[in-house]
């Protein structure tokens, strides 16, 4: 295991991770991800300066070396993967947050940072399924024939939670016996350790007590609600790999999958007239500029609609 000095870049970099996921509570898979983004940063200015970056050079790194930096990513150079501008601009958040840290906590503002402005990325658009292809998944789902029947009645209810409630494969997987039968409303902790609260629709309901009804397992109250054949707790790739097999043979495209479902309640709710704030709360946005993504779909829609239904379209 390599050691790091108590001084040095590396060591405050770990430090940073452990306030992260401490007191801040990010995902594992945003942890991941600021850890890429910080130790390519790091190592590049080791590189660049010929020796790992004591905690005190990180207040002195110039905008230039930033710069270079993402030049370097951006071009894939020294064995680093070359990164789109979605990306690099992950990685810059990821490298201002940690500088945000040293700022903070130790006294060490980078002023060269803020001379920094990261790739322009366009926001991509949600990619929603439609409602006749929603419907038809949840259909396909219990038709199976590799599945036991429970099987098939349990995959159908998370996939009619993802789409009836709007819930990430990870809420809808941390749900427990103690949340069955299901209430009219459920708390949800999202991203970030957000609480929101989701109405749940009867047809949800019903979805899940038929699955649970049929269930070879005893579920306990602190045990996961739904449950992989062998028992223990069903996993996203099972959701992953079964969507992906089912939009298969439904000739649906690659774009099917368990998080379109998530943005397929967005965008029907939306082109119900449903209102944009009370969407960013059922979804548990942090930001209605994420939300406000929904209506470019819906907007997308409407004018192919009106395309093919226009006698001059």
């Amino acid at each position: 295991m390599t050691q790091t000095s108590p001084g040095s870049g590396a060591a405050a970099l770990e430090a940073w991770l452990i306030h992260m996921a401490a007191e801040r509570r990010a995902s594992p898979r945003t942890l991941e991800a600021y850890r890429a983004g910080a130790e390519s940063y790091l190592n590049f200015l080791a590189r660049h300066r010929g020796g790992a970056p004591a905690l005190s050079d990180m207040a002195s790194v110039t905008a230039a070396e930033v710069r270079a930096w993402l030049a370097d990513r951006r071009g894939g150079r020294n064995g680093e993967k070359l990164l789109a501008a979605r990306s690099l601009s992950q990685a810059l958040s990821a490298v201002r947050s940690f500088h945000g840290y040293l700022d903070r906590r130790l006294g060490l503002p980078c002023p060269g940072l803020d001379l920094v402005r990261g790739p322009k990325v366009r926001p991509g658009a949600p990619r929603p399924v439609s409602e006749d292809q929603a419907r038809g998944l949840i259909q396909e789902a219990g038709a199976d024939p590799d599945q036991d029947d429970w099987e098939g009645l349990r995959d159908q209810a998370v996939l009619t939670l993802l789409w009836g409630c709007g819930l990430r494969i990870s809420e809808a997987l941390t749900l427990t016996g103690a949340d069955a039968p299901l209430p009219e409303t459920l708390r949800i902790t999202g991203k970030g350790g957000k609480t929101r609260m989701v109405p749940v629709l009867a047809v949800v309901r019903e979805a899940v007590e038929a699955y649970l009804t049929a269930l070879p397992f005893v579920v306990d109250r602190s045990g996961p609600l739904f449950i992989a054949r062998r028992g223990g707790a069903l996993s996203p790739r099972h959701v992953q790999a079964s969507m992906q097999r089912l939009r298969g043979r439904l000739g649906l495209p690659d774009r099917a999958t368990p998080h379109a479902l998530r943005h397929s309640f967005a965008t029907h709710l939306l082109g119900a007239g449903a209102d944009l704030r009370a969407i960013q709360e059922l979804l548990g946005h942090a930001s209605l500029s994420t939300t406000q993504r929904y209506t470019e779909v819906d907007a997308a829609g409407l004018m192919a609609a009106y395309s093919a239904a226009h006698p001059r379209g």
